[in-house]
């Protein structure tokens, strides 16, 4: 059984042409991207050694190790990060013989009020799961007609793979897909990541299972929505990590002045219909 670091290894291997590191081809390849051979030479450990990592059956590489891979890989600052996140969850993993309860939903009160000084702004507070836990009224009318507050339990990570009119929204769905996917690796814990996935997996189908274990850092450039209404919307997002409570608030800029001035009037049409704060 593999891990997640393993997979990472041998997704980027897989995705790397020799010649991107100036390495020769000598002959007709079995599968795409590098061989182990070429890692492992670059890296400075045996064949041996790389095939027990990527199989998980070495799940705690030194740290010299990770940065020779990362080296080897050529990976850029994100992806380094990632990988070394990686191998510190995979070293830490234990079979779970029992279901991992889920994380908490609630809101510090001073969130809460931070969420209110933003106001009329669009801001929202989720978890890496994609829990919707609160946001600003402003956040309520973009999102109004889209289908994410319908429930109970909004979810952003359910709603992109399991919503169809996501799809429309989210001009570039396969971006916010795969930051979606991504930011599972980035829950709370290892075990909470695997409960959601195993809640999603089933609903979600094979397009979120093999972007999960794709690892594709994201880009997160500008987010375009394609609003019931206003026609499309362009968002910078500031992203402010509370990481004593393994939640990020994100607030979304008007990236140009069509969208700001499309903001103004959706506000105006919203004005007095929505509640504040959730």
């Amino acid at each position: 059984m593999g891990t997640p670091l393993g997979d990472f290894i041998r997704a980027k291997r897989d995705s790397i042409q020799p010649d991107e590191l100036g390495i020769p081809d000598h002959g007709r390849r079995r599968s795409p991207g590098l061989r182990r051979t070429d890692v492992a030479a670059r890296a400075g450990i045996s064949v041996e050694y790389l095939t027990r990592i990527e199989q998980g059956r070495d799940r705690n590489p030194s740290v010299a190790v990770v940065n020779a891979l990362a080296d080897a890989l050529s990976l850029d600052p994100s992806e380094r990060n990632h990988l070394r996140y990686l191998a510190k969850i995979t070293g830490g993993v234990c079979a779970a013989h029992t279901r991992p309860a889920p994380p908490r939903r609630d809101v510090r009160p001073s969130v809460r009020e931070t969420l209110h000084l933003l106001e009329p702004g669009i801001a929202v507070v989720t978890n890496r799961l994609g829990d919707v836990l609160a946001h600003t009224s402003g956040y309520a009318w973009l999102m109004d007609g889209t289908g994410l507050l319908e429930t109970g339990a909004p979810n952003l990570t359910r709603y992109v793979f399991t919503d169809p009119r996501a799809r429309t929204f989210f001009a570039d769905w396969d971006d916010v897909a795969d930051e979606q996917a991504f930011d599972l690796w980035l829950a709370p814990s290892v075990e909470n990541a695997e409960w959601f996935t195993a809640e999603l997996a089933p609903l979600a189908g094979p397009d979120f299972t093999r972007r999960l274990n794709r690892h594709t850092v994201p880009k997160r450039d500008v987010l375009r929505l394609m609003h019931p209404t206003a026609q499309e919307l362009r968002f910078r997002r500031e992203t402010l990590e509370l990481a004593a409570d393994a939640q990020q608030l994100v607030v979304h800029l008007p990236a140009d002045e069509r969208t700001a001035q499309r903001v103004d009037h959706l506000r105006q049409q919203s004005f007095g219909r929505l509640r504040a704060v959730v």
